[in-house]
């Protein structure tokens, strides 16, 4: 049983892909989703939510594309679980249940075990996700570095 929208699955394959791959030139949607087999069509709200969160950083132009907005070490798989959820809530238009039963039992539960999943997440960051990848194989061999301002 998967808990993680594909959206949010999608948001954590995406911005360690482009960790891994961004250097010396952003990744551009298009190899982006070359590399996970989607159309881009698929990547660019996910992306756009990133970069208005400040994880993501868009570069125009003929060779722009997508970079980290910030160290890799300094975003965890947590942050963009939450950016990918709060993107999918904005357009989501199955209604909630309205009852008492809802507000003062289901909610407070499914929240904390929210809370305790995204506690999680936040021990790992997208560095980790890089060493783990390079360590698996589960990519060529990208330049290792790091994001400094």
């Amino acid at each position: 049983m998967n808990f993680l929208s594909r959206r949010s699955l999608l948001a954590i394959a995406a911005v360690t892909d482009i960790a891994l791959h961004a250097r010396p030139m952003p990744v551009s949607a298009k190899a982006l989703a070359a590399r996970h087999n989607l159309p881009p069509r698929h990547l660019e709200p996910v992306l756009q939510a990133l970069v208005r969160q400040g994880i993501l950083k868009g570069v125009r132009g003929p060779r722009g594309g997508y970079e980290l907005a910030r160290e890799r070490r300094r975003i965890t798989a947590g942050d963009i679980v939450r950016v990918a959820m709060t993107a999918l809530e904005d357009d989501s238009g199955t209604p909630l249940p309205e009852s008492r039963l809802a507000e003062v039992v289901v909610q407070p539960l499914v929240k904390r075990g929210t809370e305790a999943f995204l506690a999680e997440l936040d021990q790992v960051t997208v560095e980790d996700l890089c060493s783990q990848a390079q360590a698996e194989a589960a990519v060529g061999q990208a330049p290792h570095g790091d994001f400094t301002i």
